[in-house]
This record gives structure tokens, C-alpha cells and sequence, in this order.
């Protein structure tokens, strides 16, 4: 297949990234190139590199990429692709994108063990993509898991994710609601749904209008999910467990006094200083 004549690689991401940031998409010259990278099926590193235009397939693959940033889909979605924890997973319409600000959970929980190879019941309430249950996996190779999540299209991607791995063998995932789930477990996690509902209407376009809403959603309050939480933990925990939460900016305190069989260990905070976890740990 011939390369298309005309605009050099450089010349079509300037105009690419033009196009992106005239529409209000954020970060639109890294955009670009991740979509020109994914349609000449290459890595961002190697598209200069490659020192050639992209053939007419790829030119036209391109812009069909390149309309659907405009309409502010996920490039995440786009690419079916999204890094989380330095590890690689697939992601899609219907389940949540891993976002960098998780990484803090899954670094707390980590710190947890001074022994990383214990033998340890993990459960992750919500697994989405699995992207946090992979991650504790991964860094925690005495560990087995279970993840549990009610949304078929999540599902197929978390069971998808866990398998490309390697981690079928000391994990599964679960095709049920959280309120199922059974322990007694060392360590439970969860990214639940805590935005406003009303709140909502007010994301960035990439979440209001593509990304699932019941992950998203945590009732008028955005604590309805921690209320759930707060009934389940106490039976799910062995004695001695730990559980992590993540929390929405501004709703520590609220939280906490929702946990009162459980006693607060710590809050971390995520690299921009907002409190973003809850640790909470069951009496012995």
C-alpha cells in the first residue's frame, strides 16, 4: 500500500492537534499523536521515527479516529487501550477508565504488608475494568482474589484483563452485585460510585457522555455507596482486615462517620494533596 502524497507526519499532527484544541479537547498535540500512532499501528515513540507518511488506509483510519476525539469520546475508548499501575489494560464503552488518582489505593494497600508474599483474601467491590484487583495481584504474589462486579459489559473486560496477565489461576471475577459477596477476606478495596447526581451534567464531556453511569453515580449525596459499604464491611473482613475506599474531594469527614464498627486507620492523600483514600481496618 502506497503512502498518501502531501502532509508529512508532523505537518498532520499540528493540524490534527489544531483541530483537537480549537474543539476545547485537553491535551490535544498528545492526542494526536496517540490516534496517528494507533491507526500506522505504531508506538508514539516510533511515529517520527518511522520517517513516512501514513498509506491512504491509514490516513483514512486516522480521521475516523480523529472525529470521534472531536466528539470528545475517551481516547481510552478509541484506542480500547489505558495504562494503570504501569501495566496495560483493555478498556471500552461500559466500563469505567482507570484514572491515575486509583494508583494511590492500590500503592496504600501495598504498604500494608511487610510480607508481599502472604497468603491473602482479597476482594475488590466494583472491579470495573479490574485494573486495582490486577494491580494488588501482580504486587502481591501470594495474594488470591475475587472481584465482583454487576455490569456484563465491565465484566467481560475485567475477566479479559485478569486472564492477559497471566492471573486466572489466583483470581476470578465475579457476575454479581457486591451486597452477594462473602468473606471472610484480609483486604477488601473499592473505587465505588461517589459523584453527586446532580453533579453529573457538569463533567467534562468524555464522562458525562460516554463513561457508564452507575459507576459514576452515588445518589443525591454521593455517599449512597458507602452506606451499602458500611452494612457489608464488618462481615466481609476477617478480624485484623483492612479495607480501602476511595473518596470524592470533600467527602472525607462524611464518610468516615458512616463506619463506625471499623476503625479509621489513615486518610491518604493522592499526589495533588485531596484526600483520596479511606483505610479502615476491623478489631482483632
Amino acid at each position: 500500500m502506497s503512502a498518501v502524497s502531501g502532509p508529512q507526519i508532523r505537518d498532520l499532527l499540528h493540524d490534527a492537534a489544531a483541530r483537537l484544541s480549537a474543539a476545547g479537547v485537553p491535551g490535544a498535540r498528545l492526542d494526536a499523536r496517540i490516534l496517528l500512532a494507533h491507526a500506522m499501528n505504531v508506538t508514539r515513540d516510533e511515529l517520527i521515527a518511522a520517517g513516512r507518511p501514513p498509506t491512504a488506509d491509514e490516513a483514512s483510519q486516522f480521521a475516523s479516529l480523529l472525529a470521534r476525539r472531536l466528539a470528545r469520546e475517551p481516547i481510552a475508548y478509541i484506542t480500547g487501550r489505558k495504562e494503570f499501575w504501569s501495566l496495560d489494560f483493555a478498556v471500552g464503552p461500559g466500563v469505567l477508565v482507570p484514572r491515575p488518582d486509583t494508583e494511590t489505593l492500590v500503592e496504600a494497600a501495598i504498604a500494608l504488608f511487610a510480607d508481599r508474599h502472604a497468603a491473602l483474601r482479597i476482594a475488590d467491590l466494583g472491579t470495573g475494568s479490574g485494573a486495582i484487583l490486577v494491580a494488588l495481584l501482580k504486587e502481591l504474589p501470594g495474594a488470591r482474589g475475587i472481584g465482583f462486579e454487576r455490569s456484563g459489559q465491565a465484566l467481560t473486560f475485567a475477566r479479559a484483563n485478569l486472564e492477559s496477565h497471566g492471573l486466572a489461576a489466583r483470581g476470578e471475577i465475579a457476575a454479581e452485585d457486591w451486597n452477594t459477596a462473602s468473606g471472610p477476606f484480609d483486604l477488601v478495596v473499592s473505587n465505588p460510585p461517589y459523584i453527586p447526581t446532580a453533579d453529573i451534567d457538569g463533567l467534562e464531556p468524555e464522562i458525562r457522555l460516554y463513561e457508564p453511569r452507575a459507576a459514576l453515580d452515588g445518589g443525591p449525596d454521593g455517599l449512597d455507596a458507602y452506606r451499602n459499604l458500611s452494612s457489608l464491611l464488618p462481615d466481609l473482613l476477617c478480624p485484623g482486615g483492612t479495607a480501602l475506599l476511595e473518596l470524592g474531594e470533600g467527602q472525607t469527614q462524611r464518610v468516615k462517620s458512616l463506619f463506625q464498627g471499623l476503625q479509621v486507620r489513615q486518610i491518604v492523600p493522592d499526589l495533588a494533596g485531596i484526600s483520596r483514600v479511606l483505610v479502615l481496618k476491623k478489631p482483632n
